[in-house]
């Protein structure tokens, strides 16, 4: 148990703006974000989700498109494992002006303390069958998760079809409190990249 007067948990205050999007191709596209975390943890303020506004490229930034969407989100947790990930996915109209998904991304909230900019590659899922891909685009239902929570918890991802179209780029603003104190190290020089091992890879325990 812990010591009285000391912390139970730590907590992880996240915000921040899901900045711009480049998908070569497409015009008027507007995304949605959710966040996905670990059963230990617990949102205790700000928004879980949220939907931008449409955004066009322009003159001066042809294949831009310029969201500057505001997240903000404490989360308090007893450990480190399930460390938060965002999930975006960005839509647009197609050629029958239906709304359709043009990509799906996620990353993990950095685990250092500071201002962190990523740029996350997304993916479209891809019918399995020509005959599917033209049924697809003929009635305007392309292919799309039901939940696109899915993209952060890779469960049954082995089994889906998926090819690369564009990039999202979110900015980060992270602070955390009490970590040290109950034994989490979270210095930058023992950071690793979330992509290159587990979640609590570079969050060394005291």
């Amino acid at each position: 148990m812990a010591a009285a007067g000391s912390p139970s948990v730590f907590l992880v205050a996240v915000n921040g703006q899901i900045e711009s999007g480049q998908f070569p191709g497409f015009d008027d596209l507007y995304c949605k974000f959710c966040f996905v975390y670990g059963q230990d943890w617990v949102p205790t303020a700000g928004l879980e989700e949220g939907i931008s506004q449409i955004a066009s490229t322009s003159d001066v930034a042809p294949t831009t498109l310029v969201w500057n969407f505001p997240i903000d989100i404490t989360f308090k947790s007893t450990n480190p494992s399930g460390w938060p990930q965002i999930v975006v996915s960005v839509y647009g109209p197609d050629f029958f002006g239906h709304d359709v998904v043009r990509g799906y991304g996620a990353v993990h909230v950095p685990f250092t303390p500071g201002r962190h900019t990523k740029t996350i590659a997304m993916f479209v899922p891809e019918s399995t069958s020509l005959l599917q891909k033209f049924t697809s685009w003929f009635t305007g239902r392309r292919p799309e998760f039901t939940d696109p929570k899915v993209v952060a918890q890779g469960e049954g991802r082995e089994v889906t079809r998926v090819r690369s179209q564009g990039f999202v780029t979110i900015s980060f603003n992270v602070v955390t409190k009490d970590m040290k104190k109950l034994g989490y190290d979270v210095s930058p020089s023992d950071m690793q990249s979330p992509s290159l091992g587990p979640v609590t890879d570079g969050i060394q325990m005291y």
